[in-house]
């Protein structure tokens, strides 16, 4: 619908700095600026020991459909094994009660509980549940968290389902290893889009060149104003579908940001370069893979980590020149394919990488599954812990947005949304607080409508040698909080305004301990069963 609307203790200085940064206080240093004509610019001295941010970026999870049942695992036989460590502190997760009298109830047999069942690694490949904006507020129901079947399960128990240490085990090895959050959220509620534009830009207001219409894609204000609220193509990608909904973001994003200070950054997704010939014989826009759900495309549109901003976009895919160009605007303007980051890590690793799989590999239910996934996330992370720069590098493994599976725990609402797609709280209705963000004025719905947060809780897991370890994070956080770390670390707690959910977003620094860094900071794992090798 439209609603118009470095091996060593950290440096005392570089501490410092840092934790001025935390508290808003900014720092004397003046950053380094970005050397014109294709240069590579000056390197900016980070606020923390990390000079190398990874943000794996994956698709659909809930937190209890990974997590649920951290760190306690069924460990059947034929299964990869997972024992927790002694002392594992425990997560927010589902009870005894909530496992055995659940609150949801099945629509098939009215009156008998839905209750969570585990699914085994033979049933890693699932159905894609409703994940639209309203039908997720509405499995909500005010907080009750008992509609699910109803309104993401299409009438079926399926987002009850979940997995545990047996086969979701690199995801719980890693947590036992570093860090995880069990409070950490999507930023609005909704699908891929919303997500991934919210981890770039905290802000999903600002949606020009709309074409098709949109249908319910977008929703809108009295001030005019758009707000993406489902999935649209980027508008001008290459390889966007010419029948679907379309549009293109205004605005600035973190590249903007990262562009001005002169930090090198980049944008990595699979099945970027056209010019790739896959083995199957697939190239261009269509170039797919096979995994164990069915063979997808490999690039989707609609997961275009910075394509729907004309600034930061590169819209024929163009590839770079050389590794030289890697992190710099140069031809590609920061975006390449997942394999530019494997190619040219090791000689030319950006400060800020965005990473996103081949759609096979990333965890979206329907035509991808947590072992293919698993298989990307511990390949990469072996890769990068065998670089000379793993010693001051983070990887953050986060997810755009929830598939519809089940959750119990709803989140803070601080930002309210009163239009036609809302349903969190009633009938067109998200909060009824005067809740918003810094920059947004509910009075006028100037950039508020359509932007109902905080979303559904997400797995967030923080990977370095400067991780805490075997660790739970209950502090709030979003999926603006990685652009929060990113504005922290390199450009000194600038923040991006307008109503961007960053100005209001936790800190994942508990997640770190900056103190020192960890001997035992490699974990290197097997990326078929996910245990260590």
């Amino acid at each position: 619908m439209f609603m118009k609307l470095q091996e060593a203790a950290a440096p005392k200085k570089v501490l410092a700095l840092f934790t001025a940064a935390m508290l808003g206080l900014g720092s004397s240093a003046t950053p380094g600026f970005a050397a014109t004509n294709g240069k590579r610019p000056t390197p900016i001295v980070p606020a923390s020991p990390i000079q190398h941010l990874v943000v794996i970026f994956n698709e659909n999870i809930s937190f209890d459909h990974y997590f649920g049942t951290y760190p306690v695992a069924t460990n059947p036989a034929g299964e990869p094994k997972f024992k927790a460590a002694p002392g594992t502190p425990a997560v927010n997760g589902l009870t005894g009660g909530l496992l055995t009298n659940n609150p949801n109830l099945n629509p098939a047999n009215v009156g008998i509980a839905s209750n969570p069942f585990r699914l085994d690694r033979s049933q890693a490949v699932t159905t894609d549940q409703d994940h639209d904006y309203e039908d997720e507020q509405s499995a909500f129901d005010s907080g009750l968290m008992d509609l699910f079947p109803s309104h993401t399960g299409y009438g079926t128990t399926e987002p009850m389902g979940y997995f545990d240490g047996n086969t979701a085990t690199a995801l719980w090895n890693y947590a036992q290893f570093f860090a995880l959050s069990d409070n950490s959220y999507g930023t609005t509620f909704g699908p891929s889009s919303p997500g991934l534009i919210n981890l770039v830009s905290g802000q999903t207001n600002g949606a020009v060149n709309i074409i098709n219409g949109l249908g319910d894609e977008v929703s809108g204000g009295p001030d005019g104003s758009y707000t993406l609220i489902g999935d649209a193509d980027p508008r001008y990608d290459v390889c966007s579908n010419s029948t679907r909904n379309q549009v293109q973001m205004s605005g600035p994003n973190i590249g903007d940001l990262l562009n001005a200070s002169g930090v090198t950054w980049g944008g990595f997704m699979g099945g970027f370069n056209l010019t790739i010939v896959n083995s199957n014989g697939t190239t261009g826009c269509n170039r797919s893979s096979a995994g164990l759900a069915g063979t997808t495309a490999d690039y989707v549109p609609h997961h275009s980590l910075f394509g729907y901003y004309a600034s930061t976009a590169n819209p024929n895919h163009t590839p770079p020149a050389s590794c030289a160009e890697i992190g710099i605007a140069g031809s590609a303007n920061h975006q390449y394919d997942i394999q530019d980051f494997y190619n040219c890590a090791a000689t030319n690793l950006p400060a800020v990488s965005f990473l996103k799989a081949p759609a096979y590999q990333d965890g979206h239910a329907g035509y991808s599954d947590p072992l293919d996934e698993q298989t990307f996330v511990v390949n990469t992370i072996n890769f990068l812990e065998s670089l000379p720069t793993w010693s001051n590098t983070a990887v953050v493994i986060a997810y755009d947005d929830s598939d519809g599976w089940y959750d119990h725990q709803m989140g803070p609402i601080v930002n309210t949304s009163t239009g036609a797609a809302d349903a969190l709280t009633g009938p067109g209705a998200c909060g009824t607080a005067a809740t918003s963000l810094p920059g947004v004025n509910p009075t006028a719905n100037l950039h508020a409508l359509g932007r109902c947060g905080y979303g559904p809780r997400l797995p967030l897991l923080v990977i370095s040698p400067w991780a805490r370890q075997n660790f739970v994070d209950h502090s709030v956080t979003d999926q603006t909080s990685i652009i929060h770390f990113i504005e922290d670390n390199w450009l000194g707690g600038q923040r991006l305004g307008s109503g961007s959910f960053d100005g209001v977003a936790g800190s994942i620094v508990p997640m770190f301990r900056f103190g020192s860094i960890r001997s035992n900071g490699t974990l290197l794992l097997d990326p078929n069963t996910g245990e260590p090798q």
